[in-house]
């Protein structure tokens, strides 16, 4: 693949595999994955509990080692970085949205928002109005004060939007994020995950065992049992 069509896939997975020891024995969750996701793209992942979803999306996102494969982010593999350019991928290039939130419950709801940028050891000045935009445009402009733990689920996990968007990040990984929320809450963070890939054009790869969440998403890639059932646009 060339260098310019390098630059417009974000995620490429080629014959990924990933086996975990269990006892004297070995269990494949991963058996040869091979995924080409265009940036600018909202992805869900589906497949029944056990499918090798949320592994997947790990190790999309570095957070686990291939067992053999490769896995390359806007055209960097990810085994042929060093620990030091991964985390600083890991803080600059992605962000990541977990189902439960994640916050720091008795700091307040801006400075949760401005987390990643202090572990980046980035300046918060210039940075603190930013992070009151993006809260007021997701309609908590009103709770920048107030402490995590005294908002509702759907609000915090607003919150957890937020702090994943403050570092402006290319690629998006959400691992059930509606799975701790109320029918709902969970449309309106999926209509707001929806929005942000129309408006900024964030790649945003959201892994979800439920149908109506990935309805959401443009692209559909289906697991069962470690494998690609299907993967099709629509």
């Amino acid at each position: 693949m060339d260098s310019e069509n390098q630059a417009t896939i974000a995620v490429e997975t080629k014959q990924l595999r990933k086996v975990y020891p269990y006892g004297k024995s070995e269990v494949e969750v991963l058996k040869g994955i091979d995924l080409s996701i265009p940036a600018g793209t909202f992805a869900s992942i589906m497949g029944p509990s056990g499918s090798g979803k949320s592994t997947l999306l790990y190790l999309i996102g570095g957070l686990d080692n291939v067992t053999s494969g490769s896995v390359s982010i806007f055209g960097k593999e990810l085994a042929q970085m060093s620990d030091s350019e991964l985390s600083v991928m890991r803080r600059r290039e992605m962000s990541f949205i977990f189902q439960f939130y994640n916050l720091l419950p008795t700091l307040t709801v801006l400075d949760n928002v401005l987390m990643p940028l202090v572990l980046d050891k980035q300046q918060l000045k210039e940075n603190r109005q930013r992070a009151e935009d993006l809260l007021a445009g997701i309609g908590l402009g009103m709770h920048i004060r107030q402490r995590a733990n005294e908002l509702s689920g759907g609000q915090q996990q607003r919150v957890a939007i937020a702090r994943a968007l403050i570092t402006d990040p290319k690629l998006i990984l959400a691992d059930e994020p509606t799975g701790n929320l109320d029918s709902k809450s969970g449309a309106d963070i999926l209509e707001l995950l929806a929005d942000i890939n129309r408006k900024d054009g964030k790649t945003i790869l959201l892994v979800t065992h439920s149908m109506e969440a990935s309805e959401y998403a443009g692209v559909h890639i289906n697991l069962r049992d470690g494998e690609v059932l299907r993967s099709a646009d629509r």
